[in-house]
């Protein structure tokens, strides 16, 4: 999908010519047509042999019974070595216990932050911790004045809140999946936490659509702190004027008491059950695993590699603004793993924002948030009643 698709084109001539039996033939899908297309191809029983997902789709073809197990040839791969990926991100491939797919790039989120800025405000180091960050934001939105903010957090992602929610001891999910969990103290405690950069105006109550450009917007100081993904690495290198080269960097998210754990996103590589070139799809799926090719994978797109071996190479261990999501990825924590995963964020975004102008209480909008994923998740509790016993 999307630039992935453009990029693989030019590290499969390798692979064929190390598997000259063995011919791929790549279909590319934007992004924005790719979940539709791959439903309507299992419809019509005519999907690919092997092929990208996104994390959080794992679950939903899992569910619909449409991927092959991996597990008994990562048990006999001398490539594919479950202790070299990063925890949290190998962990994103199992449903029901059972392994659904290969991490191939990851994604999580981290600071951006101008470190400038932060510097005039009383701060040499990035904040660890809750606690430091909030004084952090204080002194920044004191430095910068009435006009400007602290941080950028638009209410149309969801991610930043979800990272909040998932450094909590207590799942976002109850009971398998079966219900909201959304009420608990730690869920509350990351909403409050969240709102509360809104009430205190370090954070403008504003959708993405609202700022006319988020570089340029971050090089004029309109805010300082910024919680994004790996892509905007080379994003802020090719759009910060040079005068700001200098000012900016990157660090793990603070936690509750100290570091803390983000997302784990990114892209699996997934085998169909209707293939009927499984061995090949698996042996394509190992070269794409080679750490060297992973590396080389990074060169061509920017995606950061799963495996920890890979970041060894001077490529990515030279990278100053990539060494912080090194950091994270050792603290990163899946998503649940739920076929309606997305509608649920969604839910959990819309009611944040309603928070966050002040037309719910937290505790009003949890309660409110577990009563609407409980509703999603009826079919779900239905067809676990009635699953045999394996």
């Amino acid at each position: 999908m999307g630039r992935e698709g453009e990029v693989i084109e030019q590290l499969l001539p390798e692979f064929e010519r190390r598997n000259p039996d063995i011919h791929v033939q790549i279909q590319q899908l934007p992004w924005t047509a790719a979940h539709e297309k791959l439903l309507t191809a299992f419809a019509g029983d005519a999907l690919p042999d092997l092929c990208q997902l996104g994390n959080t789709w794992v679950p939903e073809f899992a569910a619909l019974d449409a991927l092959t197990d991996l597990d008994s040839l990562v048990a006999r791969s001398s490539v594919v070595r479950a202790e070299d990926y990063f925890p949290g991100i190998w962990e994103t491939n199992f449903v029901d216990g059972r392994m659904k797919g290969i991490p191939w790039y990851v994604d999580t989120r981290v600071l951006f932050f101008r470190s400038d800025l932060l510097s005039k405000a009383g701060f040499q180091t990035p904040p660890r911790s809750w606690d430091e960050w909030q004084r952090a934001l204080a002194a920044v939105k004191k430095e910068v004045g009435p006009a400007r903010y602290a941080i950028l957090l638009p209410l149309n992602e969801f991610e930043p809140l979800l990272a909040l929610g998932l450094q909590q001891e207590e799942p976002l999910l109850r009971d398998d999946g079966r219900w909201g969990g959304f009420s608990s103290p730690g869920f509350r405690r990351a909403l409050d936490f969240y709102t509360q950069m809104f009430r205190n105006g370090w954070a403008p109550s504003l959708t993405d659509a609202g700022i006319s450009n988020v570089w340029t917007e971050f090089a004029q100081g309109y805010f300082s702190f910024y919680i994004s993904g790996p892509w905007n690495i080379e994003e802020f290198k090719r759009r910060l004027p040079a005068e700001r080269q200098h000012d900016w960097m990157t660090a793990p998210l603070p936690g509750p008491h100290g570091p803390g754990a983000s997302t784990a996103g990114g892209s699996s590589l997934v085998i169909f059950r209707s293939s009927r070139h499984v061995p090949a799809a698996w042996r394509l799926i190992e070269y794409l695993s080679e750490p060297v090719v992973q590396v080389r994978f990074h060169e061509l797109s920017g995606n950061l590699p799963p495996r920890r071996t890979a970041w060894q190479y001077k490529r990515l261990a030279g990278d100053v603004y990539a060494r912080a999501f090194l950091d994270q990825l050792e603290r990163v924590r899946p998503a649940p793993a739920v076929p309606e995963w997305e509608r649920i964020a969604n839910e959990m975004q819309l009611t944040a924002e309603l928070v966050v102008h002040g037309k719910m209480n937290i505790e009003e909008a949890t309660r409110e948030l577990d009563r609407r994923v409980d509703a999603i998740l009826a079919k779900r509790r239905w067809m676990l009643a009635r699953r045999k016993p394996s």
